[in-house]
């Protein structure tokens, strides 16, 4: 589970980091940058969902205080 979260992050950071190079190389010409972003919200609405998912069948233990 942490290695499918870890992968996720970096997709999503990678998907960032590739909106911004398209919006400074295209100059809003282009719609990569939306695609880009796009892309990225996806994956951070699935990683939420496992997250949700991961608590709920337990995969994930819940945290004391």
């Amino acid at each position: 589970m942490k290695l499918v979260v870890i992968v996720l992050v970096a997709l999503i950071v990678s998907s960032l980091m590739s909106a911004l190079y398209y919006l400074v190389k295209d100059k809003g010409h282009s719609d990569r940058t939306v695609k880009a972003l796009t892309a990225r919200v996806g994956l951070s609405v699935v990683l939420f969902l496992l997250l949700m998912l991961g608590y709920y069948f337990g995969l994930i233990p819940p945290q004391g205080l």
